[in-house]
This record gives C-alpha cells, structure tokens and sequence, in this order.
C-alpha cells in the first residue's frame, strides 16, 4: 500500500501518520516493523518514530499471510478488484465459509483460486457477511489493514422481494435478539440489539409481492429478513420468517450496490450487481 503525505502534515512521524491516515494499529505497526522493508520512503526503511516530509510516499509491505482455504476451481464473477481488494458477486447457495461437513463449493475456495490465478497469495478476509441463500456483492480485503479500514467505509444496499403490499418508504427501527431456543433466528424485542432499517418501494406486483430497495444503519445478523417479517411483509420465499415458498425456493434478497473508499487514495468506488428475481433460476 501506498501513502502520499500532503504538505500540511510536513514534519509527522511515521507512526502518527500512519494512525491518523489508516488506523493503524499498534498491532500491526509492531508486524511491519520486524518485516523487511515493512514501512520505506523512497526505498528506505523507516521507523516509527522517523520524520515524514511533504510529498513523501510512504510505502507498505505486509508480512506474507499463510494461506489455509484449499482453492476450487469455480467461477465466481469478481465485480471491482484493486492491490487491497476484491469485491465478489455471490450466487444463491453458496456459503461464504467451510462449516462442519460442508467444505467445498465455498466462496472462500472460489476467492483463493481466483488469487491463484492472479499469482497472489492472502488470507481470505471478508468484510461483509451474506447468508447462504442470499445472492450478490461481497467485500474482501486482502491484506490486514485494508480489512480494518474498509469494515468503516463500506456501504451496501439491498434488492428484495416482500410478500403483500407496501407503499411509499419507511424506516423500520426495532430492537432484535436471538430467539429463545434458537441459535441463529432474530425476533423483535425491547431489550434486543440496536437495529435500523430504511426502504424505499420501486414496484408492486398487485397485492402479491413488493419489490424493495434497502439500506442500514446497522449490520445484525437478519436484519432485513427479521425486520420485515417484523412488520407483516416477510421476503419471499423465506420460510425461516413465515415467507411462503410457493414461486421461490429460498429467500429473495440480493446485495445489489456496494461503495468502498479506496484505503490508498480516499476515492470512492461503486460496484453493481442487478438481479430480476422474476427471471433467476434458482437451483
């Protein structure tokens, strides 16, 4: 990674910089210091007490990660990919980790063949989290630091289909917890998590089913499939949350517009992943 210092800050050290510009942290300041030309300027290796200059770049090396997921020759679609990132597009039924038996046709073995083929070697770091069955963008860093940053400069919006009629948009603004004798299912309640979501109505199928745009303010586990069983309009084909699975066979929603701040230069990039929920083949 790569780091040009403005004027302004003429004269900081490298440990504040590097703090103040990425998060750093001491952690990894400690990594990088024993790490061959972990923190140069100019090919020079610098401390972190070392004086930084105006214009100076101040470049990163990070120590090489041992690599553990085995790569699956699979072809997901890589929707923006920089030196610190890669955002995926993942399909419907498939896991994001290798749990218990399942421990192929993963996203993480799909991620490391992919970096395979770019002759890159790092540990798979994802900074958003999708179920199984639901589809779409999902953000991975490839090194330590870019993790840290992007899990703070990352933004996502959501397609999906509800069941009934809903008009307009709204916020739903409700507490939710683990429900008593499950270990993953979210229900509503006072004493529960902080939990908002926004969303905005773009079509309704007659009284049928409603297509939604969403975004949050909070990342729970099942926000938006608690949330708007919450409120009478559970996703199709959703059963978990009382959806009926009369034309899906799993939960309609869809990750369809993610915006990351690149950790090296501060732009803004946006990726993009339309869906027809009507028209998918769901397996």
């Amino acid at each position: 990674m790569r780091f040009i210092v403005p004027a302004e800050l003429d004269g900081i050290t490298v440990k504040t910089f590097l703090r103040r510009r990425c998060g750093l942290s001491a952690r990894m300041l400690t990594r990088l210091k024993k790490t061959e030309s972990g923190i140069t300027v100019g090919g020079k290796s610098l401390r972190s007490i070392d004086l930084l200059h105006g214009r100076d770049v101040v470049e990163i090396t990070f120590p090489q990660d041992d690599v553990w997921i085995t790569p699956e020759p699979i072809d997901v679609r890589v929707a923006y990919e920089d030196d610190n990132a890669v955002i995926f597009d993942k399909p419907a039924g498939m896991l994001v980790h290798p749990v218990g038996a399942y421990t192929s046709r993963t996203l993480a073995g799909a991620a490391a063949y992919h970096a395979q083929l770019m002759g890159e070697r790092y540990l798979f770091r994802p900074v958003n989290r999708l179920d199984k069955d639901t589809s779409g963008l999902l953000l991975t860093a490839k090194n330590s630091l870019a993790a840290f940053f992007l899990s703070s400069h990352c933004s996502k919006k959501y397609t999906a289909l509800c069941e009934g009629r809903l008009c307009g948009s709204g916020t739903i603004d409700t507490p939710l917890k683990v429900m008593e004798g499950h270990s993953i299912q979210r229900v509503a309640s006072a004493d529960g998590d902080t939990a908002i979501t926004h969303y905005e109505v773009l079509e309704n199928y007659g009284d049928k089913y409603t297509l939604l745009l969403l975004w949050l303010e909070t990342g729970r586990t099942h926000q938006i499939r608690a949330h708007l069983s919450g409120i009478g309009h559970p996703l199709a084909g959703d059963d978990m949350y009382g959806g009926s699975r009369e034309h899906f066979s799993r939960q309609c929603l869809h990750c369809c517009e993610m915006t990351i701040t690149s950790p090296e230069t501060g732009e803004l990039i946006k990726a993009e992943s339309p869906i027809d929920f009507w028209n998918e083949k769901i397996e």
